[in-house]
Parts: C-alpha cells; sequence; structure tokens
C-alpha cells in the first residue's frame, strides 16, 4: 500500500523555457518567475515562506516538500537508472522522484484506459469471469494496443507471433 500522489499533480505543469535560471529561495528550492508555470506563479521573494511558518508558500514549493515525503511504485534507483541510461544526471532527488511520479501516472492512465476499451468491447478478448461478484479482466495485447496509440506509441504484433 503507497501513499496517494501528492496534492497539486494535476495542477503542475511544465512551462515553457524562460531565459536565465530562476531566482533560487533561501531553502535551495527554485520557482519559477511569475506567469511562467500557470499564471498562478509567485515571485521568487513572495513565494518563499516566512521563517517559522508552516506551508504558507507557493503550490509548487509545497508540491516539492511533499514529493520528499512520498514513496512512489516504482522506485527512485529504477527511475535513476533508466535516467542515467538515457543520459539525464539528477542532482536533486526530487527530480527523480517526480520523474517516477510522472511515469507512475502514465502507466496508471494507460491501464485505465485499457481497462476502459475492454469494458466497452464486451467481448472474448476481454478475458473475464463471469462467475464472481468482482469481474476480473485480463489485459491483453488487443485491448493495451489501442490506450498506447491515444497516446501516440503503436504496438504492433511481429507477423510471426499469433
Amino acid at each position: 500500500s503507497h501513499a496517494s500522489p501528492p496534492a497539486g499533480l494535476a495542477a503542475a505543469s511544465l512551462a515553457q523555457p524562460v531565459e536565465g535560471p530562476p531566482p533560487p529561495l533561501p531553502n535551495g528550492v527554485f520557482a519559477p518567475p511569475a506567469g511562467a508555470a500557470n499564471g498562478d506563479a509567485k515571485p521568487a521573494a513572495a513565494a518563499a515562506p516566512p521563517p517559522g511558518s508552516a506551508s504558507s508558500g507557493a503550490p509548487l514549493v509545497d508540491f516539492l516538500l511533499q514529493l520528499e515525503d512520498y514513496t512512489p511504485t516504482i522506485p527512485d534507483a529504477v527511475t535513476g537508472y533508466y535516467l542515467n541510461r538515457a543520459g539525464f544526471e539528477a542532482s536533486d532527488p526530487r527530480i527523480i522522484r517526480l520523474v517516477s511520479l510522472a511515469a507512475q501516472k502514465f502507466i496508471s492512465d494507460v491501464a485505465n484506459d485499457a481497462l476502459q476499451h475492454c469494458k466497452m468491447k464486451g467481448t472474448a478478448s476481454c478475458s473475464s469471469r463471469n462467475k464472481s461478484k468482482d469481474k476480473k479482466h485480463t489485459l491483453t495485447m488487443e485491448d493495451l494496443a489501442p490506450a498506447l496509440a491515444e497516446y501516440g506509441i503503436n504496438v504492433k504484433k511481429p507477423h510471426y507471433f499469433t
């Protein structure tokens, strides 16, 4: 049983690159300049919580702090391995955790889309037991391929694989 993703994940979006690095906050966390992320961002000076106050800063700063306590389903070591293989070196462990969380959400979305596709078909390709109260579904390539295609990933079986 894993903790649920930190609040604000859906609101966290990547912005277009802004020239120059964002100004650092006293605790070493970077905040985007005003208007860079989603219009709700505050300048770094305003985003820094006053000393002694509990979590009254910008949503991004709060999100990054919540990320430190969150344990994603995909271990940091696995995410770090694949990031390093791709040529990305993360000095901040929260970046690795953020990529783990994004990958977890992507996998969850694809699996959910495949399940919806399976339920909509309602045919033999969606293996389920009718006897039990909670229907159990089997993830098949026939359901997974269209779900992945929605995300631009085309999966085709080799011609010799039947």
